[in-house]
């Protein structure tokens, strides 16, 4: 797959993404949070990629958002989706849906929404989502005791690459890898030709150590398992509380066994380190308490020799032979031959205490005798090289263990790769359905069926029934509902303040929704497919001839070839003289009809544009029932051929009818 051919995406992100495992695979599967972890791409940019990829993969080049005004209806609708999210994943994620003239891509994204809004948006489930988030690549962690050889240059600098935690070392003769058995705790060589090799330390020759990340550096997937360690858990609580919710987040059992998975991760610590071995912490601690408890046992020894010497009967007085030791006169005559056996007890003493410290197994007790002894003296002294290399034991066996542990952990975790991220996935893409599934329940919502010219026997434009807007700033409850079909091209009569204007964002909305393959506002919709949506929103004031001029401009560029769009006005009329505006209006309309586009073009001009049009335009009226204490009541359904009467014409009907005389009802008849 040509990584550059997907819209949006040029060389330097291509090259981005081609450091992903598997790049082609990742950005067609649409994933955001899969392809937001290469290198430089956030979120929001992943969303970007994988909306070009869906159009790529749809054959999708079309821009079906034509104006400022569709383009502002678009972004309203999403963002009544992402109100509806938990988590950021999902309201990205919900970016990839967009308004399409593709046929495949609408019945896909509707198959996606129409099982959505079968979900079920139990609250427990939406507050497990909270802590739910994309699985993050942890920092390369540098393994120090442990390195990788090789003879030659190709292996080392295949190794350098892929496994960056190791260090790589060149190797010539066995002398070589020798040397570095003794430099580090374990050493690797890459080269059959070493196989073998007998030499002092732990050397092995894996000439598959690179097909076997897991077992030649089990660091890298601990590291992976501790930084995800609270999205894994999570993810895990969002299965629980769905499954117990009786909405399970997929068919059958979640991809990994929940209860091994947090089994594994109560072996792991937050370092990626291992966890609650007794072993591996009795030789941890004994390696970091070593120096301590050699001095305390030191200090053991000497109180007891001290103690010996106040009650030992010699030739001077007991304090005074203490005086002189203290003070540094040489007694190790002294001490070995009148004080031997209290001196043994004193060391004894102290290696007992520091075996009992240290929590020593024999065989490293039996290192620990060597610290002290030799030649009497107080302070009872200790032999460094001993506990040198008593360190060297210890830590060795602490490698050991930790190696081992590491190694069978990784064995384990390397199995749940793989399902962990299909149980983040698909937990996160549960945020998404569930997102649509309110947004559905919060407003009424039906799944619309979008129509296009394969379907023979059906009608052109939209067909609303029972559509309530939920952008306007009342209630949603309180919303009266609107039924509305147009073919053609129409004009849109009605009173101020009538609806007339929300009634073209109804429209624009629900065909918006429809395109993007998500359920409607409304009891039912047919909406045509329409390749692009154009909608004009009211001019504020008449305009200066340069901004009259680029507005004819692009309505001539409008209904160049107008098949298949969507044409939405509202109030043309403002941008010059009122017959200026219906003579336009009405040539706009003419060229809309010659195309079959559909047209609504609200205005305070339909009778003077019906008059000026060369063909029957459509006039269809938001009707006033008339006014009540003053408040005008509409019907909000359009009337289908009624020109609607004006709040002017009833107002004077209305003086007529209270007030009678020859002046009002004058005034009436001019209507």
């Amino acid at each position: 797959m040509d990584l550059e051919a997907i819209p949006g995406v040029g060389a330097k992100t291509a090259a981005a993404l081609r450091e992903l495992d598997d790049p082609a695979a990742t950005v067609e599967s649409g994933d955001v949070a899969a392809i937001a972890r290469a290198p430089g791409v956030n979120e929001a940019r992943a969303a970007r990629i994988a909306r070009g990829a869906i159009r790529r993969r749809h054959g999708d080049d079309g821009r079906v958002l034509a104006t400022d005004r569709a383009r502002e209806l678009y972004r309203e609708a999403i963002d009544l989706l992402r109100e509806r999210t938990v988590t950021d994943y999902a309201a990205k994620r919900l970016e990839t849906f967009y308004p399409s003239a593709s046929a495949s891509r609408i019945d896909e994204a509707q198959a996606f929404a129409a099982a959505a809004t079968e979900r079920d948006p139990d609250p427990a489930v939406r507050e497990a989502l909270a802590d739910c988030a994309p699985l993050a690549d942890p920092p390369t962690v540098r393994v120090r005791d442990r390195c990788l050889a090789s003879a030659d240059a190709e292996t080392l600098a295949r190794a350098e690459a892929e496994v960056p935690e190791l260090s790589v070392e060149t190797v010539e003769d066995a002398r070589d890898v020798s040397e570095l058995g003794r430099s580090y705790a374990s050493v690797i060589v890459l080269d059959e030709s070493f196989a073998g090799l007998d030499v002092e330390g732990d050397v092995s020759v894996r000439p598959d150590a690179l097909e076997t990340p897991a077992e030649t550096v089990p660091e890298r997937l601990l590291a992976f398992f501790a930084e995800n360690r609270e999205r894994l858990e999570a993810a895990a609580a969002v299965h629980e509380a769905a499954a117990a919710a009786g909405d399970p987040v997929s068919d059958g059992d979640p991809p990994v066994d929940i209860d091994r998975l947090r089994d594994a991760l109560s072996r792991l610590d937050d370092d990626g380190t291992i966890a609650g071995d007794a072993e591996l912490d009795r030789l941890t601690a004994a390696v970091d308490d070593l120096d301590a408890a050699v001095s305390t046992a030191a200090s053991v020894a000497d109180d007891r020799l001290r103690e010996a010497i106040r009650e030992r009967d010699v030739t001077i007085e007991g304090t005074d032979f203490l005086s002189l030791v203290e003070q540094g006169a040489r007694v190790d005559s002294l001490l070995d031959r009148e004080l031997a056996d209290e001196y043994d007890a004193a060391v004894d003493a102290a290696r007992e205490h520091l075996a009992d410290a240290l929590r020593l197994e024999p065989e490293e007790a039996e290192l620990a005798e060597r610290v002290f002894g030799g030649d009497p003296s107080f302070p009872v002294d200790h032999d460094e090289s001993a506990v040198s290399r008593l360190r060297t034991e210890l830590s060795a066996a602490r490698d050991r263990r930790a190696a081992t542990l590491k190694a069978d952990l990784a064995s384990d975790l390397g199995d749940l790769r793989e399902p962990v991220e299909a149980l983040v996935r698909d937990a996160l893409e549960l945020d998404v359905e569930l997102a649509i599934s309110r947004f559905a329940r919060d407003f009424d919502c039906a799944m619309p069926e979008v129509v296009g010219p394969e379907d023979a026997d059906a009608d052109a434009g939209f067909r609303i029934e029972g559509g309530r807007s939920p952008l306007l700033d009342v209630d949603f409850a309180a919303v009266e509902p609107v039924d509305y079909a147009v073919s053609g091209a129409t004009l849109l009569s009605g009173v101020n303040s009538g609806g007339k204007t929300s009634t073209l964002d109804l429209v624009a909305l629900v065909v918006v929704l429809a395109q993007m393959g998500m359920p409607v506002p409304a009891e039912s919709a047919t909406v045509e497919r329409f390749e692009e949506i154009h909608y004009y929103a009211k001019s504020q004031g008449t305009l200066d001839a340069g901004a009259f001029e680029a507005t004819l401009r692009d309505f001539g560029d409008l209904v160049d070839g107008a098949d298949g769009r969507l044409v939405l006005v509202d109030e043309l009329e403002s941008i010059t003289e009122p017959g200026a505006s219906a003579k336009i209006i009405a040539g706009i309309l003419e060229a809309l009809d010659d195309q079959d586009a559909t047209a609504v073009f609200v205005s305070h001009l339909a009778r003077e544009i019906r008059d000026a049009a060369d063909f029957a335009v459509a006039v269809d009226g938001i009707e006033a029932a008339g006014l009540v204490d003053g408040e005008l009541r509409v019907n909000r359904s359009p009337k289908k051929g009624h020109l609607a009467r004006s709040t002017p014409e009833l107002i004077v009907e209305k003086l007529a009818d209270d007030r009678g005389g020859e002046f009002y009802g004058d005034l009436l008849e001019k209507f």
